[in-house]
């Protein structure tokens, strides 16, 4: 055996020993150089072929009324795009040079806003940015700026080069999926859009969401996100044959419902009853609440403000934030403190004198005072004239000396109780506690005038809704519920949380106090200050009110005026309060009261039940007039009426059927139905009555003026006309 050559090889175990370790310090280098230098690259890379923790949003819940109707709903929308870089990778772009006339002209057609040569114009452009640029190209070039609906995206996606079909989708930079691309290049986001189908109906308390995001911004919507919010999903994709295959990690929890206690009808009844009566007296502001006496359920809440040029919407919910000093309508429980302490009964009689009192060196004055005042009165008339000088006397008569023991007794009828109202900036009343000073001998924040004027109404702040929940438990009997804006959680049909009605004081006075007041109160309206609110078919009881708007700067010239009662009387089942603001004179209470009598009338006059069959006259052979519109609801009532009816359509009766009604012969009668324009366009409601011709725009988010009354003969948005943020339509009616 050799011997070992150390000095021969030892030198090549060194070289090789060299190179592993600059070997390995290479791999370590550029495994570093990789994992910083070149980590955005390579995590693009693996996304093409994989993308892990994707969110899947859910459906949000929806927002429904007391009868089930959709107050508020979440479907998709949609933008749309063209990818012209992908238009030429894909060798469709010749084919698109034949077609380029045809899809402009269909377009066009589509969306009238634009001509034909406008859209190519546009498209062009786009094309020409990514032959000149390349790569750096817009690869995402907008076809129409605005979303479209379901139904305008599937005739877009009829028009040649649109229609074929491409096997990608991408994900966006917040992580959510891009669904269908197409191989001409043609591609669309999905959103989540928030739909009215009322309209603005109670707008500020179903609330809405920040545009083009899942995020609510106010109202019920707000309130209530994180039900009706549900929680994301989360999945991995990867790419197998050239098709991505997603992997549920984590599926998406949908939102659930919220049934309201908002009464559609009755809701679109009272925001018309106020802005009818702004309109009439030039008001600035008008709220209106109607509540279900037996479970405090706010069937209807308005919260009208002007805008200018004649016109009204809600801005901010003034029925559960304005705090205003209330005025007259403070008078009943002012009077009721009396009555429960035992201090006085109803045949206390009280000296006005001829309209005007001196109070500790300040005048006090009835309305009527340059008319000689109501002279001596009994204390019930105190509420029926509505007498400042009578009720801050009888008040002062017995309190002066201990105004604690009067406001303790106004916290007793729950005046000034936290309601929680589930809205934002909702607040409970202000009314404040005498204070003595540190001797304990003088008041520190009370005045000798403090008593009396609080007594009337002022001195204090009130929302619509704390003075509203007072009277409604006179109407209750004394029992106080707690306003309710919510009934029921609903997921899938089935009942998952139910919000019951909540009793807040089991008694605001003693019983024999709420039976001396009732009959007081109906005397106020068919004797007293509240005549306006007295209707031929029911008896109303209630109280007027009118104060002077006071501000950190002082006195102003703006006057709220209100009404507040119940009805019917006798059996009450609906309180309501109407309140509004204007400037100048003339101005009374009695103003708000007319809003109430129409307010009261159209609820109850929507409660009665009749019968399609009782309008059959087996003598008359006149066929009626059918004015065009829901051609569902004037089939079923021809039918009960006997008339024999034509149809170009089908239907279970469930959905709505629009088109025009023509007279085929003497007895018979052709409803045709009508191709509809989608709903970012204004449809043809020429021939229609007012009732579906404003469904019909109004579903769509456009304000609608009227005039006239019968059939729409014009109207000033053309059908087919784009909707713009702020349309207003007029419609001219005539019979």
């Amino acid at each position: 055996m050799s011997k070992f050559n150390h000095k021969k090889i030892m030198p090549r175990y060194s070289a090789i020993a060299i190179v592993m370790t600059l070997l390995a310090f290479a791999v370590v280098g550029k495994a570093m150089y990789i994992m910083t230098a070149e980590h955005d690259y390579w995590e693009k890379v693996a996304k093409r072929v994989k993308n892990d923790s994707v969110s899947v949003k859910p459906n949000r819940g929806n927002i429904l009324s007391c009868d089930g109707q959709l107050m508020a709903s979440s479907l998709p929308e949609f933008k749309m795009y063209m990818d012209f870089q992908a238009l030429e990778e894909s060798k469709t772009d010749t084919l698109w040079d034949q077609k380029i006339d045809t899809i402009c002209l269909m377009l066009s057609q589509i969306f009238p806003e634009k001509s034909a040569n406008e859209f190519k114009k546009h498209l062009d452009e786009g094309r020409q940015q990514v032959q000149k640029n390349g790569k750096k190209g817009s690869r995402h070039w907008p076809i129409v700026k605005r979303r479209v609906d379901f139904n305008t995206l599937a005739e877009v996606r009829s028009i040649p080069i649109f229609d074929i079909p491409f096997n990608t989708e991408q994900t966006t930079s917040d992580g959510f999926i891009v669904k269908a691309s197409y191989r001409s290049g043609f591609s669309i986001e999905e959103y989540n859009s928030r739909l009215r189908p009322h309209g603005s109906l109670a707008g500020r308390t179903i609330g809405d969401l920040y545009k083009g995001k899942d995020s609510a911004r106010y109202g019920l919507e707000l309130s209530y996100d994180s039900i009706l919010r549900g929680e994301n999903g989360i999945i991995h994709r990867r790419k197998v044959l050239n098709k991505w295959l997603d992997i549920t990690d984590m599926p998406p929890v949908d939102g659930a419902d919220i049934v309201t206690t908002i009464d559609v009808g009755i809701q679109d009844l009272a925001e018309r009853a106020v802005i009818d009566e702004l309109k009439l007296i030039g008001g600035d502001v008008g709220v209106a609440i109607v509540m279900e006496v037996e479970t405090g359920d706010i069937k209807a809440i308005v919260n009208m403000e002007s805008c200018g040029n004649g016109q009204y919407r809600e801005m901010k919910n003034r029925a559960v934030s304005d705090l205003l000093e209330p005025g007259s309508v403070f008078k009943t429980a002012s009077i009721m403190v009396c009555l429960d302490d035992g201090k006085c009964d109803t045949t206390k009689r009280v000296e006005t004198a001829s309209g005007i009192w001196t109070m500790y060196g300040r005048p006090m004055k009835d309305h009527n005072y340059h008319k000689g005042g109501y002279g001596t009165l009994t204390l019930p008339q105190t509420l029926h004239y509505s007498s400042n000088i009578g009720v801050s006397r009888i008040v002062d008569e017995y309190y002066h000396n201990q105004p604690e023991k009067f406001v303790e007794g106004i916290y007793r009828t729950g005046l000034a109780d936290n309601l929680e109202i589930p809205l934002m900036g909702s607040s409970p009343a202000r009314i404040r506690m005498p204070q003595k000073d540190k001797t304990g001998r003088h008041w520190a924040n009370w005045s000798n005038t403090a008593l009396p004027w609080m007594s009337i109404g002022y001195e204090s702040q009130v929302p619509p809704i704390s003075t509203l929940t007072f009277y409604n438990a006179i109407a209750n009997n004394g029992r106080m519920m707690r306003p309710r804006f919510v009934k029921q959680v609903v997921k899938n049909g089935e009942v998952i949380n139910e919000y019951p009605p909540v009793v807040l004081r089991e008694h605001i006075a003693k019983p024999q106090t709420i039976k001396k007041i009732q009959p007081i109160l109906e005397q106020v309206v068919s004797i007293g200050t509240g005549k306006n609110a007295r209707s031929k078919s029911f008896k109303v009881a209630g109280k007027t009110g009118t104060a002077q708007i006071w501000t950190k700067a002082g006195k102003t010239s703006a006057y709220l005026l209100s009404f507040v009662g119940y009805f019917p009387a006798d059996a009450p089942r609906y309180s309501c309060i109407v309140c509004i603001q204007k400037r100048g004179m003339p101005a009374s209470g009695g103003m708000s009261a007319k809003v109430f009598h129409h307010i009261s009338e159209g609820i109850l006059a929507q409660n009665l039940k009749l019968d399609v069959k009782d309008a059959r006259d087996s003598l008359s052979v006149v066929i009626p007039n059918v004015k065009n519109g829901n051609l569902v609801a004037a089939d079923y009532v021809l039918s009960h009426l006997g008339v024999s009816t034509v149809n170009d359509w089908t239907g279970d009766g469930s959905n709505a059927v629009w088109g025009s009604a023509t007279q085929k012969t003497k007895q018979q009668i052709g409803l045709t139905q009508e191709k509809q324009f989608g709903g970012g366009h204004i449809p043809n409601v020429i021939g229609m009555g007012a009732r579906d011709a404003v469904y019909q725009i109004e579903k769509r988010g456009v304000r609608v003026r009227l005039k006239g009354r019968g059939r729409v003969v014009k109207q000033s948005l053309e059908p087919g006309h784009a909707i713009k943020k702020g349309d207003i339509c007029e419609l001219q009616l005539e019979v």
